[in-house]
């Protein structure tokens, strides 16, 4: 995969040795890869142990094989390439840890969440978690490696013993171990899943304003899952982060505080498109542009075709023409009445021309008869 300098996902992150003293063995790692035409967004997350035999060698040493391994794959299987970089950081570390004595016994704890696109692919070993906060819900996506799980499920001790058991921190996988760890790939979305069913749900198709929470145990030891929930739903990434980290500490921080949150943004705006616009604009244009030729056309033909016929005269004056100016009128003309006339006392009168010679008709106006309709 190609690595980009920007994530799809918003990131935060915050870490803290605690209040203790302890040297911080927790290391993290966000990368951002191109595979094709998909984003990849890589969250790791390791929880050093060993105490002063190197647990943070053996942490930093996984967070760099796993974000090596990834990296140099094609993206293809998430899956498959996660369990890859666990066999391959697993091995490189046990062999550490038997070259010197001063790396004797170190190991780590693991979290990864790969987010291709919208899908979330998912893995642990060991007690490191994986959440999702999804409509102000916060859900417990990973299950624990320890002694105090494997308890409950097999019926041994009752919820109300988890706190304060001896044995809450005994750690059943670990990168590391003698044995490669397998990564478990069960994500459960209610917690009432079989295995089957948890290990359906990777490539679980995250959504619009999703958040994802990767931490190590000294989170987990000391803030409720509640209110890890409240925290997450009211506060921006950043400074949500921080404020786990500080009540953490606030209650003690016997332990180091990791935390990698990320969250799927919202899709962007939709942007107006101007070739929508244009076209309606010239369909517009083209249809005012038809509808005038059309009432001009109609106006000009209406000109030609409806022209006024010349009215009946209401009087006809006999003309007679002096001596040597034939069809001339005299000025005094003898009127007749057209029968079935009414006579309109304020109507000027229509003076005819005289009869034409030879037996012509008067053509009345205009002389260029309309055109026939076809």
């Amino acid at each position: 995969m190609i690595r980009t300098e920007h994530a799809h996902l918003t990131t935060a992150a915050a870490t803290h040795p605690g209040m203790t003293g302890k040297i911080n063995e927790d290391r993290y790692a966000v990368s951002a890869f191109q595979a094709g035409d998909e984003p990849v967004l890589l969250a790791v997350l390791c929880d050093g142990i060993g105490g002063h035999q190197a647990g943070e060698v053996a942490a930093e040493l996984a967070v760099e094989i796993i974000s090596e391994v990834v990296a140099d794959s094609d993206g293809t299987d998430p899956l498959k390439i996660l369990d890859e970089a666990i066999v391959e950081s697993s091995e490189r570390i046990r062999e550490l840890a038997e070259s010197s004595p001063t790396y004797h016994g170190m190991g780590a704890t693991c979290a990864l969440a790969w987010v291709q696109g919208k899908r979330l692919y998912t893995g642990t070993v060991g007690d490191s978690r994986i959440y999702l906060l999804r409509g102000g819900v916060l859900r417990q996506l990973s299950t624990d490696h320890t002694w105090i799980q494997e308890a409950l499920e097999g019926g041994f001790i009752r919820p109300d013993q988890v706190k304060g058991h001896p044995n809450s921190h005994v750690i059943r996988r670990y990168l590391g171990s003698p044995n490669p760890p397998r990564l478990d790939h069960r994500l459960r979305l209610n917690g009432s899943e079989n295995d089957k069913n948890a290990l359906a749900n990777q490539g679980l198709l995250l959504q619009p304003k999703d958040r994802l929470l990767l931490c190590s145990d000294g989170l987990t030891d000391l803030v409720e899952r509640e209110e890890i929930e409240d925290i997450l739903r009211r506060q921006p990434l950043q400074s949500a982060a921080d404020a786990l980290v500080q009540l953490a500490n606030a209650r003690g921080g016997h332990d180091n505080i990791t935390l990698v949150v990320a969250e799927v943004p919202p899709p962007p705006p939709r942007k107006l498109s101007f070739k929508p616009l244009v076209l309606g604009c010239m369909v517009l244009v083209l249809v005012s542009a038809l509808i005038a030729v059309a009432i001009l056309g109609a106006l000009w033909w209406q000109q030609r075709s409806g022209a006024p016929s010349p009215t009946p005269a209401l009087w006809e004056q006999s003309l007679t023409p002096p001596p040597g100016a034939p069809g001339l009128a005299t000025a005094a003309p003898t009127a007749s009445l057209q029968p079935g006339a009414t006579l309109t006392p304020s109507l000027t009168p229509i003076l005819l021309p005289a009869p034409l010679e030879d037996g012509a008709t008067l053509t009345p106006w205009p002389t260029n008869p309309p055109p026939s309709v076809p």
